[in-house]
């Protein structure tokens, strides 16, 4: 993971965010600061469109947040509302030197608050950088 968007095939970054047909993915905090060549991406391999109101559990959650956006903790534990016990949250933050960058001590800070673990961090544009975050192993239904 961690490979340069330069160097990256749009159509490979919904590979590495391991986006497929046929998941359900929810997304949060949309603003017009989002990569839309990343929504793009992730929207060509689901062949659907992203889930705004869940009726049921989702598979995944993409939730674009910037320092300014609050209290990073509650906004990972609103973004579990729909999440099944095996899906996991993509935190999109902008990379470090953008504004609106999320410092890593607050990241992990808000991680332990929501119960989540950071699994890895992937570079999925020039301006903004996804983290993957999971239930630790003894608490996934």
């Amino acid at each position: 993971m961690g490979t340069a968007p330069e160097s990256t095939p749009l159509t490979s970054i919904a590979a590495a965010l391991g986006i497929a047909q046929g998941q359900a993915v929810q997304e949060l905090g949309w603003d017009d600061d989002v990569d839309e060549g990343v929504r793009d991406a992730v929207l060509d391999a689901l062949g659907d469109d992203f889930i705004y109101e869940a009726i049921e559990a989702v598979d995944v959650v993409l939730l674009w947040w910037r320092d300014d956006d609050g209290d990073l903790g509650d906004g990972l534990v609103d973004a579990l509302t729909d999440l099944t016990g095996h899906g996991h949250i993509w935190l999109f933050t902008p990379r470090i030197g953008r504004e609106g960058h999320v410092d890593p001590a607050d990241l992990s800070e808000a991680a332990l608050t929501a119960g989540l673990a950071l699994a890895n961090t992937a570079s999925v544009s020039k301006r903004w950088e996804a983290h993957k975050l999971v239930r630790p192993k003894g608490v996934r239904r």
